[in-house]
């Protein structure tokens, strides 16, 4: 080979070398299709888990979304409870304030009548006497110290002014006077023929509080020292009503039962029937 040829072959030797080197360093330091194909597989589930985790995190918004909206239902039952004992309550106070508003008027009247005549009668000897018969100013005792004995008409009209003025107060919302006013009715009056509906009108002042506990003890006193009164129903009715609010859920249900069996068809008994179909979703839920 001549020394022209041989220096053409290292030239394009040198020439090949010098395309082929860069590229070679090109293909060393991109990385190869296996890898690019890796990173692609490490995105996709790296996107997988934070997916995952969104959904699991919507999983627990939407626990937590009906677990509030079960207290929500819950809260809403309640009040709607709530709402009809008060409408029970404010019922039978109603109708028992009407029933005492109708009676009221003739007992009034009937009592001022009856002491009318009582200032005349407490000197007998004076009515329709000859004139020649009256006590002549040298004759006459003097007036009396002591005060004269209060009638029974008397006394009953002042029992009735005591209960009326105690009922105004109740009527009217003041809860507070109107049960210490009653109080002292029942202490002054505790064997007068009001002193049952006192009694009564005593516990509902405390129902309408919230102090079940005075109430519940003011209802069975009644029951107690006036078991035959017209109000025993009623407070029958309202001693269950307090047991329920004191969660006494047994002592509750055994008072109704006992309303509907001693008063069957009676309004009493119907309020009793509703509320003793509350009790087993009160207990389960208390």
């Amino acid at each position: 080979m001549s020394t022209r040829q041989s220096m053409t072959v290292l030239m394009a030797a040198a020439l090949s070398a010098a395309i082929l080197v860069p590229g070679l360093a090109r293909a060393q330091s991109s990385p190869s299709l296996a890898e690019q194909v890796q990173q692609v597989q490490m995105q996709l589930q790296s996107a997988q888990q934070g997916t995952l985790s969104l959904l699991n995190r919507i999983d627990t918004l939407e626990q937590e979304s009906r677990a509030q909206q079960g207290q929500i239902e819950l809260l809403q039952h309640r009040i709607q409870q709530l709402e009809q004992q008060q409408k029970d309550q404010y019922l039978v106070l109603d109708a028992r304030l009407r029933k005492l508003e109708q009676n009221a008027a003739p007992v009034a009247t009937a009592a001022s009548d009856a002491a009318a005549p009582a200032a005349g009668v407490n000197n007998p000897a004076s009515v329709g006497a000859p004139a020649s018969a009256q006590p002549t100013a040298a004759t006459a005792k003097p007036p009396a110290t002591v005060p004269a004995s209060v009638t029974p008409a008397e006394q009953a009209a002042a029992q009735q002014t005591a209960y009326d003025n105690a009922f105004a107060f109740l009527r009217n919302g003041d809860y507070a006077e109107a049960s210490r006013r009653f109080r002292a009715f029942l202490q002054r009056y505790p064997h007068a023929s009001l002193a049952p509906n006192a009694a009564y009108w005593l516990g509902e002042s405390y129902y309408v509080t919230g102090n079940y506990q005075v109430a519940l003890d003011t209802f069975h006193r009644l029951l107690t020292q006036y078991p035959q009164s017209d109000k025993s129903r009623a407070a029958l009715l309202k001693l269950g009503y307090c047991q329920f609010e004191l969660k006494q859920y047994a002592n509750a249900s055994s008072t109704f039962n006992q309303l509907i069996a001693t008063y069957p068809g009676t309004e009493e008994a119907h309020l009793a029937a509703d509320r003793l179909r509350a009790i087993p979703q009160q207990s389960s839920g208390g």
